[in-house]
C-alpha cells in the first residue's frame, strides 16, 4: 500500500481557470501528498496563477501541446515514488484518490473506472463502451474504462512508456494498454465522475478514430497475433468457402479464392515475424 506522502499528483490543465483552484484545494484537503504539480498547457486564461495561488507547483508550456504532452511534462517533473494523474476540470472527486492510492504497491497501475451512468452523454457512453470492448478483446483482460484520466502508477514504470505517449488525448488509453501488455499489475477502482467545469475538449467524431488507431498500435507492438490471426482466419475462411462454392457450382477454383487463401498465409506469417520481433524487443529491455 502506497502512502500519500510518497505520491506526486499531476494535474494537466488547459484553460481551467474557473475550477483549478478548487481542484488543488480539494486535493490538499484529501491528503498530505508529496507534491501537487499543475501543468499549464499554454492556457490563455489565469490557470497558472490560480493554481499557484492555491499552493500547487506550476509547470508552464509556452503554447498548447496537448493533454498527453502535459502529462509527460508532469511525470518528468515529479519526484515521488508514485504518480497520480487527475484531470483539472473537476470531474474526478479528490476523496476517491485515497482509495485509488491505497491499491498502489500491490498494483503498478490503478485506473479510476468511471460508472457509465456518470459519463457525459449517450453518444460518449456508447463510444467508450465500444472502445472498452475492443481493448478488452485485444488484450485478453476486461477493461471497464479505457479513457479515464484519473489514475495512479509507479513513476519508474511510467518512465518506460513515455516515448509511446502521444501529445493528444490518448495518453490514458496508451498507458493502460502498455501496462497490461507489458505484464504489469493493473487494477481498476470504481469511481463516480462529477459534472466537469467548462466544456470538454474531446470531440467524438474527431478523436474516436485516433483512439481506435492507438489501440491497434499498442496491441500490435506488444501482442501482434491478436490482430493478425483474426484477419488471417477471416481471409482463409472466405477464400476456402468461395473455393468450395465455385467447385460445386462451376467445377473450378477462381483466382479470387486462391488470392484470399494466399493472403491468409502471408498475413499469418507476418504476424509470426511480428511476434518474434516483439519478444526480442522485451528481451533487449530486460
Amino acid at each position: 500500500m502506497a502512502e500519500r506522502s510518497s505520491v506526486s499528483v499531476v494535474v494537466p490543465a488547459f484553460n481551467e481557470a474557473r475550477g483549478i483552484s478548487d481542484v488543488v484545494a480539494e486535493l490538499t484537503t484529501a491528503g498530505p501528498w508529496y507534491e501537487i504539480i499543475v501543468v499549464d498547457d499554454g492556457s490563455t486564461d489565469e490557470t497558472a496563477e490560480r493554481a499557484a495561488g492555491a499552493g500547487a507547483v506550476v509547470v508552464r508550456h509556452p503554447y498548447n501541446k496537448g493533454n498527453g504532452a502535459a502529462v509527460k511534462s508532469g511525470i518528468r517533473r515529479a519526484t515521488g515514488e508514485f504518480v497520480m494523474i487527475i484531470d483539472g476540470d473537476g470531474q474526478h472527486r479528490p476523496e476517491d484518490a485515497g482509495r485509488l492510492v491505497s491499491r498502489l504497491g500491490e498494483y503498478d497501475l490503478v485506473v479510476g473506472a468511471r460508472a457509465s451512468t456518470t459519463q457525459a452523454s449517450v453518444a460518449r457512453r456508447l463510444g467508450n463502451s465500444m472502445l472498452n470492448g475492443l481493448a478488452s478483446y485485444l488484450t485478453g483482460r476486461h477493461i471497464p474504462d479505457l479513457t479515464s484520466g484519473f489514475r495512479g502508477a509507479r513513476r519508474a514504470c511510467l518512465g518506460e512508456f513515455l516515448h509511446l505517449l502521444p501529445n493528444g488525448f490518448s495518453a490514458p488509453t496508451t498507458t493502460t494498454l502498455a501496462f497490461i501488455k507489458a505484464g504489469y499489475n493493473v487494477g481498476f477502482e470504481p469511481t463516480e465522475a462529477r459534472l466537469r467545469v467548462g466544456s470538454s475538449k474531446i470531440r467524438l467524431a474527431r478523436d474516436g478514430a485516433k483512439f481506435l488507431m492507438i489501440i491497434l498500435k499498442i496491441v500490435t507492438i506488444y501482442s501482434p497475433l491478436r490482430i493478425f490471426i483474426p484477419i488471417s482466419a477471416a481471409s482463409l475462411v472466405v477464400g476456402t468457402g468461395y473455393a468450395v462454392w465455385t467447385i460445386a457450382t462451376q467445377r473450378h477454383i477462381t483466382n479470387s479464392s486462391v488470392l484470399l487463401i494466399m493472403l491468409a498465409v502471408v498475413v499469418f506469417l507476418v504476424g509470426l515475424v511480428s511476434e518474434q520481433i516483439s519478444a526480442l524487443r522485451f528481451e533487449g529491455r530486460r
